[in-house]
């Protein structure tokens, strides 16, 4: 059907709309009784539906029954009740425009100037494990119609979808009406909310493909949560096509909009995806607002110290790693030794840095990070007595990870035309499978120093070589056109800790020119993951100077 074009000189501009009439019909009950008391007050008539006009009334404000405008009792378990021309041409009507005001008049149908409106809890449904039938119940129809409706017509109408702004919109009703400003700005959230539901409905549709609808509940599986993500890596993917992108859900609430960008002169904003527990949802203690290269460099961080599994800071700037270090035992403050041995790879570059922790930030390490300027700090907590320390510096940025976070299993990154979706790189071949290309064995000792390496390297972009010591970079070449200047520019780094140092490489050396230049510096060991075609060559260059060698059959490469 061809959309009707309007002549825009016909508009007659409508600023301020004092609200006479409201429409409420809410899942999450939050605020409704101070609303509808406030609204009441301010003498605007209330229609309502089911549960929400039962509570307005028992708390003894006037509400009418939708049932009243519509003429027509709800039908089928509640599923028909506000799905009427008398409520929907009164949240459509464009009373800018003399026929749409004559046609109300004749129908006998009055417009809403305010509807207040949020969804049936279809993502709580499906994470509190409720049956496949429960949950399809809770996909909401009449809701997002009338969110969507009067969204289009904010021109005429506000539509709040949050409790948050209902302080907001009772202080505009109470001076004389909501502006456009205030009513535009009300669509943005409404349509943010309503691709948001859609959003996780397919993204469940998808999930339930290949199984029972009936016997198994929806969160009972855990093996099987990312099937129609999966589904997107296999060539005969069912949902492949304009349906491709529901299998990852790129949708967010926009919860900040941020100084700039990377530079001045780029805008930037923060969403937040409610499936994937990060850095985005993490709550900042103190300090200045976060910036876009600050969230960049952060998660940068985050990664890193959550690739080691025993206590472990990252140090990063401009998103590569300037320092990564695991605690070598339990005595003492295994977290605090950790950053310092991160700080002590390279101090000059920790200046105005980033720091990460995948545990509790103690008081030592605070008394640490307190030292040396920095710009955030993110860690899972925070001892209160190390708050008290790092409070004292006014512009840290502290930050708290949410309690369910987990690294993302999956990465989308953007290309011109559309974008690209891969596994995230967590998976570490283990010292048990890596091949002894030349040299003696690794003792235990030396062999845990390579699997460090070998796991901090992936956190480096490339070409990346990172040369460690008792549980620390050294030394850190990275982001080089070629691996012979990475190799030089991590043996620069490390200085006179190169000597006896393991060092990883993320991809094979090409050539033996690269390798020579660690074996040079004194490096003792060394992990990469082989398969040039070159192999011959460079193992051996690692066997005449009797240097330990060992292939991944791997790689972690990362631009």
């Amino acid at each position: 059907m061809a959309v009707q074009s309007h002549d825009s000189s016909l508009y007659e501009h409508r600023d301020l709309i004092p609200v006479r009439r409201a429409l409420i019909s809410v899942s999450d009950k939050t605020g409704l009784l101070d609303l509808a008391r406030a609204l009441a007050g301010a003498g605007v008539e209330i229609v309502s539906t089911g549960s929400t006009a039962q509570t307005i009334r028992e708390a003894g404000h006037a509400v009418v029954d939708v049932a009243e405008v519509t003429g027509f009792a709800e039908a089928l378990d509640g599923r028909v009740k506000t799905l009427h021309p008398a409520v929907h041409a009164g949240l459509l009507a464009d009373l800018r425009l003399e026929d749409h005001r004559r046609q109300l008049n004749e129908l006998g149908f009055a417009p809403f100037e305010l509807v207040v409106v949020n969804l049936y809890p279809f993502e709580q449904t499906v994470a509190a494990g409720r049956p496949a039938a429960d949950v399809i119940e809770n996909v909401d129809i009449g809701g997002p119609a009338m969110v969507r409706a009067t969204a289009k017509n904010h021109a005429n109408a506000a539509i709040v979808v949050s409790p948050d702004r209902y302080d907001e919109v009772v202080e505009a009703v109470r001076a004389g009406g909501t502006t456009l400003g205030l009513r535009r700005s009300l669509a943005a959230d409404a349509f943010v909310h309503t691709a948001n539901y859609d959003g996780a409905v397919a993204n469940w549709f998808l999930d339930q493909q290949d199984r029972d609808w009936e016997d198994r509940p929806p969160s009972a599986d855990p093996g099987t949560d990312d099937i129609a993500l999966d589904a997107i890596f296999e060539e005969d993917d069912p949902a492949s096509g304009e349906h491709r992108i529901f299998g990852f859900s790129i949708s967010g609430t926009r919860t900040a909009v941020l100084r700039y960008g990377e530079n001045s002169h780029q805008r930037a904003a923060l969403f937040v995806d409610p499936e994937l527990p990060g850095i985005a949802q993490a709550a900042q203690l103190h300090g200045k607002a976060m910036s876009y290269n600050n969230y960049v460099d952060a998660d940068a961080a985050l990664r890193a110290a959550y690739d080691h599994e025993r206590p472990a800071v990252a140090i990063v700037k401009h998103a590569n790693p300037c320092g990564i270090a695991v605690a070598q035992g339990d005595a003492g403050d295994p977290i605090a030794e950790a950053h310092r041995a991160a700080h002590a790879c390279d101090p000059v570059s920790a200046f105005g840095g980033v720091i990460a922790a995948n545990r509790i930030v103690t008081a030592e390490f605070a008394r640490s990070v307190a030292e040396v300027f920095t710009e955030v700090l993110i860690a899972p907590d925070f001892e209160p007595e190390a708050l008290v320390i790092l409070t004292q510096k006014k512009n840290l940025r502290l930050l708290v990870l949410p309690s369910d976070f987990e690294p993302n299993p999956y990465e989308l990154r953007q290309v011109s035309g559309g974008f690209l979706v891969q596994d995230a790189d967590r998976s570490f071949a283990p010292a048990a499978s890596w091949r002894l290309a030349s040299g003696p064995a690794a003792d235990a000792e030396t062999l845990a120093e390579l699997e460090f390496a070998w796991r901090a390297c992936r956190a480096v972009k490339s070409n990346a070589i990172l040369l460690a010591a008792g549980g620390a970079s050294v030394g850190v070449g990275m982001g080089q056109v070629n691996r012979v200047d990475s190799c030089r520019l991590a043996v620069a780094r490390a200085g006179e800790r190169a000597a006896g140092a393991v060092a990883a490489s993320d991809a094979f050396f090409p050539f033996a020119d690269g390798l020579q230049v660690l074996l040079d510096s004194g490096v003792r060991a060394v992990v990469q993951p082989g398969g040039s075609v070159r192999d011959d060559e460079v193992i051996a260059a690692a066997e005449a100077a009797g240097v330990t060698m060992y292939l991944t059959g791997e790689r972690h490469f990362a631009h």
